[in-house]
């Protein structure tokens, strides 16, 4: 067991050190809206990714959201997302990061964004900016993720042939049609062997951003059958909830939004917002949550810390005490934190230790769960992939 989890965190971490994983968010901010009830005074941490949530939660206009990554290229994605909204009018916009193509976009990228770029940011965009000029491949379909979606649509489109009933499913304005269609046209063929065979790769997960200690968590809920719980979260994505409105899984089999059917920064009104000052409310950072939180002057009154924790959950563990005790001492009065959990019940948070006041307390003591609220909003994920999504207030007192 050793050995493979050696190697799968070597594949891992070549994966992610080299390259842009996330090419758009698979977290669903209109949960956190709700959960968070952001207000102006709310200043907000969320780990980057591809920076969708950052703007989304930009819109509510809290006092200001620090986006930290420790991946630059994620970092460098929102950056260009920031300059293009500064430096491109709406159509031009759209084209660029809702169809995933802007023809002629290295010309543009040298007149109008390069200038609005850190220097990191700048450098990695000069070489990859052709990403966003491909009459073949969207940018969508870059990065390890977004290669894998380009993978997927080739088993779609060429081995199953099932493209023409994904249109209908993504189109219908019937749940009852969108059920019929993938349990009479869909399932079966995309569940083949060959299908069944990738996805038990660590390999393909490190692709899609999945470390083992994370497969270890949903796992052992699963009696060690990770296939059986992507079917289930899938049939929950094709049969439960709604596609016309799903633009996460439209993105990942089309390599491309449509005008109703996209983020909120990608909606014409919300883009002008953002752009008559509300984009500078969103700052990058490439550092990890702990370094983040201890070089910054200020305190943090909302955390959305994604499914990182899965990550540190088993071999770097005092790494997430450490990274607790640096949300804990930098917490504002009245903090909410949200994450998610490729598990359904993350009680390894329970064993971290922190210093408060001088005294050893566990974050156990120190958190106050909305289950309830979690447990309503976690139903209507549309990305619906995690196992469990988490709402809490930490009371210091």
């Amino acid at each position: 067991m050793a050995i493979f989890d050696w190697v799968s965190r070597r594949i891992f971490d070549t994966v992610h050190r080299n390259n842009l994983v996330y090419n758009t968010c698979w977290e669903d901010p209109r949960l956190d809206r709700e959960a968070l009830q952001l207000t102006p005074t709310d200043n907000v941490l969320v780990i980057t990714s591809a920076g969708c949530n950052a703007l989304d939660y930009a819109l509510c206009e809290p006092n200001h959201v620090y986006a930290v990554d420790m991946n630059p290229r994620q970092n460098a994605l929102l950056d260009l997302k920031r300059a293009a909204i500064k430096g491109l009018e709406f159509d031009d916009f759209f084209r660029m990061f809702g169809e995933g193509r802007l023809p002629g976009v290295r010309k543009v990228y040298q007149a109008r964004l390069r200038s609005y770029l850190p220097e990191w940011s700048r450098g990695y965009w000069d070489s990859k900016i052709k990403w966003f000029d491909n009459p073949r491949s969207t940018f969508y379909f870059r990065g390890t993720s977004g290669f894998f979606a380009r993978l997927m649509k080739v088993y779609t489109d060429k081995v199953i042939k099932v493209r023409p009933w994904l249109e209908k499913m993504l189109n219908t304005d019937s749940l009852e049609e969108q059920q019929a269609i993938y349990r009479n046209h869909v399932r079966d063929k995309f569940w083949s062997g060959l299908m069944k065979f990738a996805l038990n790769r660590d390999t393909t997960m490190s692709m899609l951003g999945v470390p083992r200690a994370q497969r270890r968590q949903i796992e052992s809920t699963y009696s060690g059958d990770l296939v059986k719980y992507i079917q289930e979260c899938l049939e929950g994505v094709f049969v439960k909830l709604p596609m016309n409105e799903n633009y996460f899984w439209r993105v990942y089999m089309n390599g491309a939004y449509s005008r109703t059917c996209c983020p909120e920064y990608l909606v014409e009104q919300n883009f002008q917002r953002l752009k008559a000052g509300l984009v500078e409310k969103v700052s990058t950072h490439t550092n990890s949550v702990q370094g983040f939180l201890e070089a910054h002057n200020g305190t943090i009154s909302r955390y959305v810390l994604l499914d990182h924790m899965d990550w540190l959950s088993d071999h770097f563990f005092p790494l997430l005490e450490s990274e607790w005790q640096a949300i804990v001492n930098r917490a504002a009065p009245q903090t909410r934190l949200l994450w998610r959990s490729g598990g359904f019940n993350t009680d390894f948070i329970h064993q971290v230790k922190v210093q408060v006041n001088g005294r050893t307390r566990s974050a156990e003591e120190l958190l106050h769960y909305h289950k309830e609220l979690a447990a309503r909003l976690h139903q209507l994920d549309r990305v619906h992939t995690y196992g469990s999504f988490y709402i809490a207030d930490l009371k210091l007192d």
